[in-house]
């Protein structure tokens, strides 16, 4: 396969400037890191699913990847071209679909204009046609043509992220950035949207990084499995091989926790703790005060990157250590 999109080392910070009281006394603001030199290929194809806990900097990749936050160092590459700093015309291939579809559409515009505006800015669509193509995106998606003229409040959730979905589409780009794109919708509605993505790649040959912290979900979606913890990647496999055999003690603790009517009843030990500040973060493994297996050198030394099993990587002593 061919890789479509590459992060090299890439990081993210980010620190507000001191106020005028802060430089009267030579302070400066503290600095958040919320991604730390992160490396990830996607394939030509297939469907990445990138988890982690809420504050662990997954979104914060998804919006470097799709242009919308520059990142403070390393590469991001698309198709071999550097698109660390983006043209537009470059960033018009990797579209995103955002979490909340009563957030993500302006309540202000018609459907024909959300859906519409960016085609007929990039010239893919003549005046004279739009409303045509506007019709065709929303029946790709499932929804009746007619709703064109309506306004994003006339819709349910399910609806109105189907609508962003044909708002993507609508630059015909070949790599999609889902940021927990089914976390706020019913279940029912969940699998229906899940459905549609999967067509949509089927039919037009995309490809995705799928962020959620749902483990039923990108189990069902993806390809392959990146595990991310404070900003870095702790784990990466196929799909199967994380949840057969996962290898880091967070990927553990992240099954574990996850309900499965297919289960057997044991004893589990949840994480400990909480998910440390990015503004402290901690020195050697970043998960070794909440793991259970933490050693001495966890506390002093980053465990090395490193193929534990054909296509399966993983960062933790325990590989050194034969525990």
């Amino acid at each position: 396969m061919n890789t479509m999109l590459e992060t090299q080392e890439i990081s993210k910070s980010f620190s507000a400037p001191p106020g005028w009281l802060a430089r009267l006394h030579g302070r400066t603001n503290p600095t958040v890191y919320a991604v730390n030199q992160l490396s990830l290929r996607v394939e030509q194809g297939e469907v990445l699913g990138l988890v982690g806990e809420s504050g662990c900097g997954k979104s914060t990749v998804g919006r470097m990847i799709a242009g919308l936050l520059p990142p403070t160092s390393g590469a991001m590459l698309f198709e071999g071209r550097d698109i660390s700093r983006p043209s537009v015309a470059q960033h018009r291939q990797i579209q995103m679909v955002f979490q909340n579809p009563y957030a993500s559409l302006n309540p202000r515009l018609r459907i024909e204009q959300l859906v519409g505006e960016a085609a007929l800015y990039h010239g893919l669509v003549a005046p004279a046609d739009a409303a045509d193509y506007v019709r065709s995106l929303l029946s790709q998606v499932g929804l009746d043509a007619s709703y064109a003229t309506r306004y994003p409040q006339q819709f349910s959730g399910g609806q109105r992220q189907r609508i962003a979905i044909a708002r993507a589409l609508a630059l015909k780009p070949r790599f999609i950035v889902c940021d927990e794109a089914v976390s706020a919708l019913d279940v029912s509605v969940q699998a229906q949207i899940l459905n549609l993505f999967m067509d949509l790649r089927e039919a037009q040959g995309l490809t995705y990084l799928f962020i959620s912290h749902n483990l039923a979900v990108v189990e069902y979606v993806a390809d392959r499995v990146a595990i991310m913890y404070l900003g870095q990647l702790v784990e990466l496999a196929d799909t199967a091989e994380i949840f057969s055999h996962a290898n880091h003690p967070y990927t553990r603790a992240l099954i574990a926790d996850a309900p499965r009517l297919d289960a057997p009843v044991v004893e589990h030990q949840p994480i400990q703790g909480e998910l440390p500040s990015p503004l402290q973060r901690p020195g050697g493994c970043a998960f070794h005060p909440r793991c259970p297996h933490a050693m001495p050198r966890c506390a002093v030394e980053a465990p090395a990157w490193e193929e534990i099993a054909p296509r399966h990587w993983s960062a933790c002593h325990l590989n050194q250590d034969g525990a």
